[in-house]
Parts: C-alpha cells; structure tokens; sequence
C-alpha cells in the first residue's frame, strides 16, 4: 500500500495508473477546470476571448492568465487570520470590499498577479451562462464531454470528512471562492490529459490555453527553472528537464499538482500525465513528484 502521506496518478494512451482510490482535495487545479468551462462557452460562441467583459475593463483572456488587475483576497490579515480561527467564509461581497476590488492594481494587460478573485470572476460567469450552479454547470461542460466522473464540489467542512487526510482543522470550503473541486487523483490527471489531447476544445482554443506570459527564472525550493501562465495553466521548464504545462494547488492540509510533459514527441493522447497529492503544506514536494511521474518515472517509486 502506498504512503497515506502521498497518493499519485499516471495517464498514458489509454489507461490510468494509481496508487489509491482515495478523494483527495483538487485545491487550485479548479482554475484549469474553470479555464475549460470558460473556454467550452467560446467555443459555443457564449463568450469572447478578447471582448471587454460587460461592465468591466477586462477581457476573459486577461481574466484567465491573471492579467486582469485584479487584487488577491490571500493578501489580507484578516482572511488568514479568520480562517485560523476556524470562522464561517464571508460573503462574497463583503470579501470583494475587503480587499477593494474594484480598484485594478494595474491596468488590465500591463501587469500579472495570480488572483483567487478574477477565478470568482469566472465562476459567476459559467454559472450565469449556464443558469446552473458550479458542480451542474462543470458537469454540462467539462465533466461530461471529456468522460470525467466522481468529482463534486465540497460546500461544507463534512464535504471534507472523507478525503483522504480528512479535515482535523474543520477548514470550510467557502475560503475558495472558485470553488473547491475534490475527487480521485486519477480524475485529475485524466481531466488534463484529455483537455489538452483531444477535440474537446477547438485547436485555436488549446493553443491560447499554453500560450504563457513569462513569469521569470528559477522558483526557489521549487523544481521550475522558468515559470509562465497561460489560460488556467501553469508553463515552464521543470525538472526533470522539460516543459511541464498544468497547475499546483494547496490548502490547509494538502498540496496537489497535475502535469503533463510537453515537447517530447509524444503530444496528444499518447503524453504522459500525472497528478501527485500529499499530506503537505509544501507545493514544491507534489511538484517535484508530478513532474518526475510525467517524465517516466514510476508512481511507486520515492
């Protein structure tokens, strides 16, 4: 039996390899999925990539690449310090006040700035174009088309219970304004590999998902040597040498990362895709162990 500490997935051609059947949280690899969701609505030609959003200066392209402007309520005291203390999520709007988010912090397109708030942003906008709430309106678009099943979306500190490590510290879901999707890590995994490698999304659309802007170099205690964000995708050389396009998340009790290796001959379904979870508060340990599965290495071994 494989560590509970540790629980990986691996996706290759047309099979899935785990070490656990476990639910584990999907934390911050929500923002690929909504990325998706997003892009699902383009292709129906519900949204604009490059069309300012209605009453707001921003376009969804800037929106999903955090190049909106937008502020990051994880900047505030006062939410660590609510959440520390075990208190109920704030409303939506009280938390949009508190970190003033109707004052850009640059001009949308002339900076970055990774922001929980403009993944809200989005979320508003699939469930208002779908007329659904989050898990529904993930089902219709993403879950269903690509063949993705038993995720949900936690709601309450009991939706926590029965993931893998559980919830000891009684942490709500609500602190994830995007929402906070939780399911296998095979799921995960197999999300990413058919997002990426399959006719789910228009071409066009799956080029401007890993088109990065750069970010910089090395990320220390990290395994990139650059980093990069494209649509709802972290992008950047990593180690073992190669290009790694995906997202990292973490949380009170977890940390997660779901990566494929890019670059390699091996594009589409016949890429390697893997996803690692683990008892951490360290993202950089998750990384390193995603990154090592996608390039070969086994999800039993270290």
């Amino acid at each position: 039996m494989p560590s509970p500490q540790r629980i990986t997935a691996l996706v290759q051609g047309g099979s899935v390899s785990t070490d656990a059947d476990a639910v584990v949280p999907w934390w911050s690899f929500a923002k690929t999925v909504l990325a998706g969701a997003a892009l699902a609505l383009v292709a129906e030609q519900r949204l604009r990539l490059d069309a300012p959003l209605r009453g707001r200066p921003f376009t969804l392209r800037q929106l999903l690449q955090h190049r909106a402007g937008l502020r990051c309520y994880g900047t505030l005291a006062a939410y660590h310090a609510a959440v520390a203390a075990g208190e109920a999520p704030w409303q939506a709007e009280a938390m949009l006040r508190q970190v003033d988010a109707d004052t850009l912090a640059y001009a949308p397109g002339q900076g970055w700035g990774y922001s929980n708030i403009g993944y809200l942003l989005v979320r508003t906008l699939v469930e208002e174009l779908t007329g659904a709430a989050l898990g529904p309106a993930l089902e219709r678009l993403v879950f269903g088309p690509l063949g993705i099943s038993g995720v949900t979306v936690a709601q309450a500190p009991e939706d926590l219970d029965a993931t893998a490590w559980g919830n000891a510290r009684r942490y709500h879901p609500g602190w994830v304004y995007h929402g906070l999707l939780v399911g296998p890590p095979g799921s995960a995994a197999l999300l990413l590999h058919r997002l990426l490698g399959t006719d789910f999304l228009p071409s066009e659309l799956v080029a401007a998902m890993q088109l990065a802007h750069p970010l910089g170099g090395a990320i220390p205690g990290r395994p990139w040597q650059t980093a990069g964000y494209g649509l709802g995708l972290m992008i950047g050389q990593g180690e073992p040498a190669g290009t790694y396009i995906g997202h990292t998340g973490g949380g009170p009790g977890s940390a997660s990362a779901v990566y494929a290796l890019a670059g390699n001959g091996t594009e589409g379904p016949s890429r390697r895709t893997a996803a690692a979870f683990a008892a951490v508060d360290d993202p950089g340990l998750v990384e390193a162990q995603a990154m090592r599965i996608a390039a070969g290495g086994s999800v039993r071994e270290g």
